[in-house]
């Protein structure tokens, strides 16, 4: 799967496809850790930690500009993926708190 090679609209969206579900593997994994933490954190209050938040969008933003991806749009990406996790994580501290 080398988009380089890709003679047709076909393979493109064939190739996508294949990619976003991986993606949507990896997001899963990545909101299991969300319930971990969950499960791990004390209070609901230490759930948003903006300093954590921050430093998750930098290494995002890094890893980016080193494969040469628009740091703008992963930054933009990376908000709003962490913002969702937060929300899942609260909601998961208080359905397993309740």
């Amino acid at each position: 799967m080398n988009p380089d090679d890709y003679t047709s609209m076909a393979q493109v969206r064939a190739g996508v496809d294949a990619l976003d579900r991986q993606l949507v593997t990896l997001l899963a994994e990545r909101f299991a850790h969300m319930r971990a933490a969950a499960r791990i954190k004390p209070d609901r209050s230490a759930v948003r930690d903006e300093a954590r938040k921050a430093q998750v969008i930098a290494n995002a933003c890094a890893e980016a500009e080193r494969l040469g991806v628009p740091t703008t749009i992963i930054a933009d990406l990376w908000e709003q993926l962490v913002e969702a996790s937060i929300a899942y994580e609260m909601a998961e501290f208080d359905r397993t708190r309740s």
